[in-house]
């Protein structure tokens, strides 16, 4: 299979795991709303960084994950662990929100590149989804495990993370104006949304058992 097809077979299979709205493509929206579309970049990069050690992560892994499922289970659980704690943390943020106040400290964008990839750290729903892609996709011959192949499709699923990221970073600031894109509005958005998140993984975890 070219390698063209192949960096766009990971953009897409990124694309469609990262354009629901969630914790990541909000939170580059929100910091490019309220300190730059620069610093969302930064943010977004940093991101980014860590998807591709992720994804590079879950294709190397992916034929021994696929004949063992009971880490794959547990991998599950610790994400849903996560998403709670996100979730009662954004709420409860949101609930006790203060009108906002102007920044006079100037965040620099090395520490939103760092922030960027500590949350994408955080997030480990790409391992177990970038794994099940890569061996379906395998399953089909249009990639193999050989080192050009996952390095191409790694970068694809890098490239696709960015250009979703850059999408929430541009649609926000042309909606900026609007009332439901206050830090209140968005950290109460970023909680419901976790939220179903956490839900369904707990619903697809009691289906396991």
């Amino acid at each position: 299979m070219s390698i063209t097809v192949i960096f766009f077979l990971g953009l897409l299979v990124a694309i469609i795991g990262v354009v629901p709205p969630g914790l990541l493509n909000m939170t580059a929206a929100r910091i490019s709303l309220k300190e730059g579309a620069g610093r969302g970049i930064m943010f977004s990069t940093g991101v980014c960084i860590v998807v591709f050690i992720q994804t590079y992560l879950a294709a190397i892994f992916a034929r021994y994950l696929s004949k063992n499922q009971d880490i794959v289970e547990i991998l599950q659980r610790v994400a849903f662990v996560i998403f709670v704690l996100i979730t009662i943390y954004f709420l409860v943020l949101a609930s006790k929100q203060k009108p906002a106040k102007k920044e006079t400290e100037i965040k620099s964008k090395h520490g939103r590149l760092l922030h960027g990839m500590l949350l994408s750290a955080l997030n480990v729903f790409p391992i177990p989804y970038q794994a099940y892609m890569t061996i379906t996709l395998v399953s089909f011959g249009w990639m193999n495990f050989e080192r050009l192949s996952i390095v191409t499709y790694v970068t694809g699923a890098a490239t696709g993370t960015f250009v979703t990221l850059y999408f929430y970073i541009f649609f926000f600031d042309k909606i900026k104006d609007r009332n439901f894109t206050s830090q209140k509005s968005m950290n109460l958005s970023i909680g419901i949304i976790t939220g179903i998140v956490a839900l369904i993984t707990f619903i697809n975890i009691i289906r396991e058992l």
